[in-house]
């Protein structure tokens, strides 16, 4: 290329760019940002400015984590990501040295490049903001710290055998082929073995350089954990009640090169979290709670409350803003040397910057002085998350200029004295940030008290999820006795209690049942209605879903136990037994109860229902399982917020499986297994309610009414009967509706799902999904089909009881030797004098109809774990086919057809098509099956014993 002679000044961006040469640089990375590798390839031959674009590395370091796995960096992004998407050879390719281009000046991309090249020997400095303490007593620090200011300790590490072993040279040596997990900004989950890390380290130029931020060290390398341990004064961690796999992500490695590190941020869940740095210097910068950062902006989800954090990397918020603030307006800074340990209380703002190299460990955690924030902040709800997080800036109506000067920090063209700010902000009711109310009674106010907390959907960025915190706060109730007051007031924000426990007290009134202890104030479980054990009684408020949603739950499940009273079934024996059923009213702030049965519509409801109450006799079960699914396809539309139904149960005796998991033995586990066969038997023997006509013909135009987010252009998909029983077209309509969106919700669930599987999946299913239902037609032109069952439907660890007995074994016999493989993740007990058999199965809430394959999804993957000897152990006992069409050899042997042969084809497209993101327990249970190029593969590893037991069972009857 000729270029101009060096005296002729000229501006190449004009004829390089054309039309594009209006939009400013950051736009225009900004765009390419969004390109694929090869359209970027592409790109940067039609000219020399784009070139130039193209070839910046940060673009390319953001290709290289669109994919997810291990990293292996090639020395520049641009080569990491060219392999990582299989756009070059090896090593081997011949890499041509960059063109130089003049002619082109970008203030934009200079900047970046100076981050990536500068020195941080001038942050040396501490300016003594931050009070160093040496060591203090636990006393001391509670009255003067815990939960209101950071302070840094030293002193606290200095017998950990991290002090002198994790150093680099020493970690690289030992744990050097270990893959620890790199953070960043990529919604893939990307790891790297440490001495590839530390290759990296060496070479890069990067202006957010990787690092690693790994909260599964622990298991990685065990034994870091014993090279450190709690410092003394953060020993309180009310989490530890959980077990590990239960609490959230709580401890985390550290380990960056120099200009890397977090940018602006409060911790998770608004837990406090101790930091202590064995190697290397950081620089912190701190504001307090409700104080939002220049540079950072917070944008508050007004549905679930999620808060979304936009912030300019650390390195840049240091070299770019802060030289800007006033000095009212600077944070908290200090330098954190080695051996130090930085305390940062709940909803304290922090940003970070290594100094130089650093390894560090820091832990989040929750006691007395942060407990109410945390259950605050897990409340589903819009304002109160933002106000703990953002202060006012969270609230409608309060733009203030601090939110808007903010917004537009890291605008590259505005000048510097555009860019300070003023300090303090006033807020346009004329109170300022600088007040702030940072105490949990002025937090509250902000929470949605309409909302349905117990059972709202929660935010996919919370931390922990649902099940997890009702236990949790079970277990808190249990073991600290002495602060249940504080428990009760946390309960109260997280879940609402009081609002259950009120409508509890109105059930027991009602139907004479004791008054609820101290001990029972808390709802147990861990389901998604409110469930309270009240002496021998269980009382379930439902309230999952929304109203309607809970009235056909209510009204299925008095129609299933009806049932099993009705043919007599041996089931009756390990279900719960119904002593009231009914609604609570809440009229004028006051309750009231109304006994219903599940027939006929009742008088409370029957304003809602008009027209379904003029045609329903009053002996007909009008929600039954039926019109619940019909509802549900449908889509639930009646709302009401002052009635929920209700079930009062007998206690059943026995403890929740998944609490006792791992005190079972092999023995035990067996039995457990043989048992489910029977009881699930039994379950899908069942007969179903086709036999009388009102049970099934309720509203038959609903029935046949497409529901309405199928209309419009997907209106043809949905079954029109011509092959269809009558019995399996609601099961059919939604398998259908599933088929449909399989691509966009795999790709939500996204990790542990490997990318290149969902990407195969539309092409694994069957064209017509209705085909999975075990429909052909014979030689005579007709169609046959087994019925669908009865199915529970939610046959997990927490919906199955178990009690101890003594064991007749003589006491000197040998224990249980260890258990094989992943059955050790069920049970890892030693067996000895007591054995535990299973009792109940309990409910059956979400009882629906369908084929008895959905029954086994869960049963496999959540109770039994995976567990081939167990499934076998099951199917024994179960001893039911699960095709009954009889003459299956007389399929034409097209493949389609072959496929649907398989039992385990049914089984895996089931777990494709399911509501729940059972795959991803697939992908936890056999992570050697991440690594699968094929549905099949995946299919006969996890269903293959389901073929192997219909052959058996089919030879078994010809015999």
């Amino acid at each position: 290329m000729s270029l101009s002679p060096p005296s002729v000044t000229f501006d190449r961006r004009v004829d390089a760019l054309g039309d594009l040469r209006i939009l400013p640089d950051d736009t225009i990375c900004a765009i390419l940002d969004l390109l694929s590798p090869a359209d970027l390839g592409r790109l940067s031959c039609v000219s020399s400015v784009m070139y130039i674009f193209c070839n910046e590395e940060p673009l390319w370091m953001n290709k290289c984590f669109s994919i997810g796995g291990s990293l292996e960096y090639k020395g520049s992004w641009k080569k990491t990501a060219l392999s990582r998407h299989n756009l070059c050879k090896d090593s081997t390719e011949t890499y041509h040295k960059p063109l130089q281009f003049d002619g082109f000046f970008s203030f934009y991309l200079y900047k970046r490049w100076y981050r990536c090249h500068t020195s941080l020997t001038s942050f040396s400095l501490d300016t003594g903001d931050l009070e160093r303490i040496e060591d203090l007593s636990q006393d001391d620090f509670s009255l003067n710290y815990d939960g209101t200011k950071p302070i840094l300790l030293t002193g606290l590490a200095e017998t950990w055998p991290a002090r002198k072993k994790w150093t680099i040279e020493q970690l690289v040596k030992i744990y050097g082929d270990s893959f620890f997990r790199i953070s960043q900004k990529s919604p893939k989950k990307i790891m790297m073995k440490f001495k590839d890390y530390v290759s990296y380290m060496q070479v890069q130029h990067d202006e957010d350089p990787l690092y690693i931020f790994d909260d599964k060290f622990g298991e990685t390398a065990p034994s870091l954990l014993e090279d450190y341990e709690v410092p003394h004064l953060f020993k309180d961690d009310f989490f530890n009640l959980l077990s590990h796999e239960q609490r959230p992500p709580f401890r985390w490695l550290i380990i960056g090169p120099e200009r890397s590190g977090a940018s602006w941020h409060v911790d998770p869940g608004l837990t406090t979290a101790w930091n202590t740095l064995l190697c290397g210097r950081k620089r912190w910068a701190l504001y307090p709670p409700g104080r939002v950062p220049a540079g950072v902006t917070v944008h508050v989800n007004e549905v679930d409350g999620d808060v979304n954090i936009e912030s300019p990397t650390s390195l840049q918020w240091w070299l770019d803003i802060y030289p800007q603030l006033s000095d009212e307006d600077k944070p908290i800074e200090c330098t954190q040397l080695p051996g130090e340990t930085i305390y940062v209380p709940t909803g304290w703002w922090h940003c970070i910057l290594n100094l130089e190299t650093t390894v560090a460990v820091t832990q989040n955690y929750v006691n007395e002085s942060n407990f109410e924030f945390v259950c605050l902040d897990l409340a589903p709800g819009h304002c109160h998350k933002g106000v703990s997080r953002a202060g006012f800036l969270a609230v409608p109506g309060h733009q203030t200029e601090n939110a808007q000067s903010s917004d537009s920090l890291n605008h590259p063209d505005m000048t510097r004295k555009e860019k300070r700010l003023k300090s303090p902000t006033e807020f346009s009711d004329g109170t300022t940030n600088q007040c702030f109310s940072y105490d949990i009674e002025f937090l509250s106010q902000y929470l949605d008290e309409e909302r349905n907390h117990y059972c709202s959907v929660w935010s996919p960025n919370i931390y922990i999820g649902q099940r997890e915190m009702r236990e949790w706060l079970c277990k808190l109730w249990v073991a600290k006795p002495d602060i249940r007051e504080l428990i009760w007031k946390g309960a109260c924000l997280a879940i609402n209690v009081e609002k259950w426990r009120n409508c509890l007290h109105e059930v027991c009134l009602n139907h004479k049942l004791p008054a609820p202890s101290d001990d029972e104030k808390l709802p147990v479980g861990t389901g998604s209605n409110p469930v309270f054990v009240v002496s021998d009684n269980v009382v379930k408020i439902y309230a999952e879903g929304g109203f309607e949603s809970a009235l056909h739950c209510l009204g299925a499940e008095l129609e299933f136990y009806n049932l099993l009273q009705m043919y007599d079934s041996p089931l009756r024996e390990h279900v719960p037994e119904i002593i009231a059923s009914g609604f609570l009213v809440l009229e004028n702030g006051l309750h009231r109860t109304i006994p219903w049965d599940g027939r006929g519509v009742p008088g409370a409801i029957s304003e809602l229902y008009r027209d379904s109450s003029r045609e329903i006799s009053v002996d007909s079960f009008t929600f039954g399982v039926l019109r619940k699914m019909q509802t549900e396809l449908k889509g639930f539309d009646t709302s009401c917020k002052t009635i929920w139904p209700y079930l009062v149960t007998k206690r059943c005796k026995g403890d929740i499986f998944g609490k006792i998991r791992e005190k079972l033995s092999e023995e035990d586990a067996l039995n457990l297994a043989s048992f489910l066969g029977v009881q699930v038997r039994l379950l899908h023997q069942l007969p179903l309610p086709f036999g009388n006509k009102t049970h099934f013909d309720i509203n038959q135009t609903m029935l046949n009414k497409r529901p309405r987010e199928f209309d419009a252009e997907d209106s043809g998909d949905l079954v029109e009967g011509s092959h269809i029983p009558l019995e399996w077209k609601l099961v059919a309509d939604s398998l259908i509706a599933s088929r449909r969106n399989v691509r966009r919700r795999l790709e939500q669930w996204g990790d542990p799902i490997p990318a290149a599987l969902i990407e195969k999946a539309e092409e694994y299913l069957p064209n017509d999904v209705t085909d999975l239902l075990d429909i052909v037609k014979d030689d005579h032109g007709s169609y046959t089909s087994s019925s669908p069952s009865f199915i529970h439907s939610d046959i997990m660890d927490d919906n199955i009881l178990m009690k101890p007995v003594s064991s007749s074994r003589d006491k000197h016999a040998p224990e249980d030797g260890p258990v094989k493989n992943r059955l050790n993740s069920l049970s890892n007990g030693h067996g000895g004098n007591q054995k535990w058999i299973p009792t109940h199965i309990i409910d059956f809430s979400d009882v629906s109809i369908g084929d008895p394959l959905l029954d086994i999804i869960p049963l496999y993957l959540d109770v039994l774990r995976g567990e081939r000897p167990l499934l076998k152990k099951f199917l024994e006992s179960y001893a039911l086919p699960f095709s009954k069409v009889k003459d299956q050899d007389a399929l034409t042997n097209n493949f389609q057809e072959s496929k649907l042969k398989r039992i385990s084809y049914r089984a895996m497209c089931y777990c494709i098509l399911h509501d729940d993101n059972v795959l991803g327990a697939i992908f936890s249970l056999w992570e050697e099956l991440k690594a699968a190029t094929s549905w099949e593969a995946v299919e006969e590893t996890v269903w293959g014993e389901l073929n192997y037991y219909q052959k058996s069972l089919s030879k078994h009857l010809t015999d």
